[in-house]
């Protein structure tokens, strides 16, 4: 998949006018690329338009104009941008309840060490799922409400992925979930993997 480029984003007061419409888009492009996995964890598959979404909204966030700083928010973005044969996704770890924050972080600890968290295609490819590094610290006891995790897919398995059942599973002592993967949002993740 493409990286996002400097001259498809948007000068702040031109997504200024173009922002509730774009924004409207985005939210319903996204409810049709995420998946609950149990209570807490919530995946959602990015693309080109949910990175370049994301980059727009950090601009206007923190009304960054000057290019050197535009092109590190581009650089920074694209790195949640799927490559080839790639699913990547951003992990939320959602907490309703501000008094059990801490106790579910606490026990969801680990879950982006190891094979935790994977993709089943059909019962005969299992796909891992690879965390960026940095985001829990586990001397401290410090977990992030939010981690990313990227699938790579070989040809077999975006075969399988196309033409089977596949679930996205959490196997950790803190969330033990296996959930079909909609066929809605299945058709929007082939056409990442290009299938």
């Amino acid at each position: 998949m493409r990286k996002i480029e400097f001259a498809e984003v948007a000068p702040l007061i031109e997504y200024e006018r173009m922002r509730e419409g774009y924004r409207r888009r985005i939210i319903d492009l996204k409810r049709r690329r995420r998946v609950q996995v149990g209570d807490h964890l919530s995946f959602l598959f990015e693309n080109r338009e949910t990175v370049l979404f994301q980059i727009q909204e950090m601009l206007r966030a923190e009304r960054i104009v000057e290019e050197a700083r535009v092109r590190d928010e581009i650089d920074v973005y694209n790195d949640l941008i799927p490559g080839e044969g790639e699913l990547s996704a951003t992990l939320f770890i959602e907490i309703e309840d501000p008094a059990l924050i801490k106790e579910t972080l606490d026990r969801l600890m680990g879950i982006d060490v190891g094979e935790r968290v994977w993709i089943e295609i059909g019962g005969a490819h299992v796909i891992p799922g690879i965390f960026e590094a940095g985001h829990s610290d586990e001397e401290r006891g410090k977990l992030s409400a939010v981690h990313f995790v990227r699938f790579r897919f070989g040809p077999a398995e975006i075969r399988g992925f196309r033409e089977d059942d596949a679930f996205l599973v959490a196997d950790h002592p803190g969330a033990r979930a296996r959930v079909r993967i909609p066929d809605e949002v299945k058709a929007s993740l082939l056409q990442d993997l290009g299938a």
